[in-house]
């Protein structure tokens, strides 16, 4: 979803010059085969979005392959871009890097500070592990990588697996198939009440192109909205745009995860950059790209 946004802004801004590889194409996880794909290639500026990733229930089942696959990824990467001179990457983490209970909205400075929600701790410490790697290859080799933490995203070629899924999607493809099997209810995980932000990947595409020109320092930057809505208010919009007119059932024997996670943006707004597309303007593009391809 995020490299596919990148690509198309690039592609947007008059970009010819790509060089890119599905995962069916090159293994990140294979240290011979990225360093056989940077030394043949040797790309100028690295946009670093492949990960394993995915909710509360394949991040908690999946918890070694979550931290092993994340690490192996970035440090092939990062340390790749370093040998064969790249001048600058990015590096995309996620909002799950903070502490459960730091305050809110969440500061870059709030990074280590407290302990992580349990649930997705290995892939929070694979991203943390990501972000002080740029930050010490900077410090020891004077590279110019850079961390970026986007919050909750969604968007074209969104992930809607079943299990595997984030909230967002899971939500669109539970209303759509209640919908056209004219089921009652919808089931929501939890009592509805976590508060979350969420970021158009288009909207974030445009952020990562806007701070590879233009942000050169050690550290993060957060990237989102500055606003956030109850999972019940979500399921509400997305109630709507998909045009379900049944009810709302919460399980809360399901676990809630993270209560808020909201990103202070203060620091991106002042670098000169705020996202474009709104919340429910961004879910009618995401269900009709759902439609398109499922």
């Amino acid at each position: 979803m995020v490299g596919s946004a990148i690509l198309r802004k690039l592609q947007a801004e008059g970009y010819t010059n790509l060089v890119i590889r599905s995962s069916q194409e090159l293994d990140l996880r294979n240290q011979q085969a990225v360093a056989d794909f940077f030394a043949a290639e040797k790309p100028d500026y690295v946009f670093l979005a492949a990960a394993k990733v995915g909710g509360i229930v394949a991040n908690n089942t999946y918890r070694a392959d979550f931290l092993y696959e994340n690490l192996a990824i970035q440090n092939n990467v990062i340390h790749q871009a370093y040998l064969q001179g790249a001048k600058k990457l990015l590096f995309l983490g996620s909002s799950c890097i903070y502490p459960k209970l730091a305050p809110q909205p969440l500061k870059e400075e709030y990074l280590l500070t407290g302990l992580l929600e349990p649930t997705n701790e290995p892939y929070a410490i694979a991203k943390i592990a990501g972000i002080k790697l740029c930050d010490a290859y900077r410090d020891q080799y004077g590279c110019n990588f850079i961390s970026v933490m986007p919050t909750n995203l969604y968007g074209y070629n969104d992930n809607y697996h079943p299990e595997n899924s984030h909230v967002l999607p899971a939500l669109i493809r539970k209303f759509h198939e209640a919908k056209t099997s004219g089921s009652a209810s919808v089931t929501i995980w939890g009592t509805g009440s976590p508060l979350r932000e969420f970021l158009f990947a288009d909207d974030l595409a445009d952020a990562c192109y806007f701070l590879m020109q233009e942000y050169n320092e050690a550290g993060l930057v957060n990237i989102g909205t500055g606003n956030d809505l109850s999972i019940k208010d979500l399921a509400l919009l997305i109630k709507e745009v998909v045009g379900f007119t049944g009810d709302l059932v919460f399980d809360t024997s399901k676990p809630d995860g993270t209560p808020r996670k909201l990103l202070d943006v203060s620091k991106l707004h002042k670098l000169g950059w705020k996202h474009r597309i709104a919340l429910q303007e961004g879910l009618a593009l995401a269900y009709q790209d759902f439609l398109k391809k499922l």
